[in-house]
């Protein structure tokens, strides 16, 4: 319990770049509720620099892929268990698990049955797939806090204590940012209509997408003359792939960019993109978009198989309109024509893209929110239930 001797204490788990990112920005806000606070636990550079004792740094939870997970397993086990003991040894007033919810739900599980008050920051795509899990969530936090708006009342029909916060992505992503600024920084011609190639930010994504995109973009290129192509690759592998790609279709002008992909997107008119994160991306920065992607044939039969998919869209932008704004080709639809198509109706219907840029920058508005000051106002409200807030 805080005293006057001992500080409001707080420890906070994040195992990955974005949740660093939250995680400084979450500790800033609280601090202006709580200057005396100490906050501590699992964090990188991000938090460090609001001021919070690192007990581990993130990267020791930050590993990716089914084969690195299986082979950092029991070192993960072990700093897990290590961690906990922390725990219990300090007995923080609140632990604040942010995204990571394989490391984090199970520690949050645990802390919560010893005594801990525990917040759960980034829901995972319960209401997508997999919805079960919502119990498993509410059987670890005492609260939930969600980026999306849709989130609450989903857990509250679970039963699972939930609040908004808006996203922190649209709290920093300029809405509409003018095109010709960015073709000129990517070294484009400023007045060329543009369509930019996202085939994802992992190997596999880009190796399974980057053939379909290439095959529309050089169909494209013959219905549309005018228009210019860019990619953005996430890094040096990726975009080793893409062009090992585009130099069996040497017919295609496209230019290659690693790590701007919001520049590369803001550059353009069209957005041929991988369903995840990006076409949130596209929505902040408000271009129209083709939202295409291809699971390896065991996922996609498994998926299935079971019902593991709930929501009638993939892609962020149609779940958060509730409409579909971008179209979604998925699997053997994601291939050169229909990709092609797609693109072709959007490009040649300005009234459906003005529309499309309506909604998004509603969207937009929706989700900015500060979100950081917002989730220090809902972990707020849970200290001061707890008696835990001074």
């Amino acid at each position: 319990m805080t005293t006057a001797t001992r500080p409001l204490t707080i420890a906070l788990v994040a195992g990955e770049a974005s949740g660093d990112q939250l995680g400084g920005k979450l500790i800033s806000a609280l601090r202006q509720r709580y200057p005396h606070a100490r906050f501590c636990g699992v964090g990188g550079d991000h938090m460090r620099a609001a001021g919070f004792e690192s007990w581990w740094d993130r990267k020791e939870l930050s590993v990716m892929g089914l084969v690195e997970v299986l082979r950092h397993l029991p070192r993960l086990l072990r700093l897990r268990r290590a961690l906990f003991k922390r725990l219990l040894d300090e007995r923080p007033d609140l632990l604040i698990g942010i995204d990571a919810p394989d490391f984090n739900l199970g520690l949050e599980r645990r802390a919560r049955n010893a005594g801990i008050t525990t917040v759960h920051y980034v829901s995972p795509t319960v209401w997508a797939w997999r919805q079960g899990r919502a119990a498993k969530i509410g059987r670890s936090a005492d609260l939930v806090l969600c980026l999306f708006p849709f989130e609450p009342d989903f857990y509250a029909d679970q039963g699972v204590r939930a609040e908004y916060t808006g996203h922190p992505m649209a709290d920093v992503i300029d809405a509409d940012p003018p095109a010709d600024h960015a073709r000129q920084a990517l070294a484009l011609n400023p007045q060329q209509r543009t369509v930019a190639l996202l085939p994802g930010s992992r190997q596999g994504e880009v190796s399974r997408l980057a053939e379909p995109l290439i095959a529309a973009a050089l169909q494209l290129q013959k219905t549309h003359p005018d228009l210019q192509f860019v990619a953005a690759l996430a890094d040096t592998q990726t975009g080793d792939l893409l062009r090992q790609a585009l130099a069996a279709a040497p017919a295609l002008k496209c230019t290659v960019v690693t790590g701007r992909a919001l520049e590369v997107m803001a550059a353009s008119d069209l957005c041929l993109v991988a369903s995840g994160t990006a076409t949130l991306e596209c929505l902040l920065v408000n271009r129209p978009m083709v939202v295409v992607y291809r699971l390896a044939e065991s996922t996609h039969w498994l998926a299935s198989r079971l019902q593991l998919v709930k929501s009638p869209f993939i892609a962020l932008p149609n779940i958060l309109a509730g409409e579909s704004l971008a179209p979604e080709l998925i699997q053997d639809q994601a291939n050169g024509p229909e990709i092609a198509a797609a693109a072709a109706k959007l490009l040649d219907d300005p009234q459906g893209r003005a529309y499309i840029q309506q909604r998004f920058a509603a969207l937009h508005q929706s989700l900015r929110c500060d979100a950081a000051a917002q989730a220090a106002a809902a972990i707020g409200r849970l200290l001061a239930e707890r008696g835990r807030d001074r």
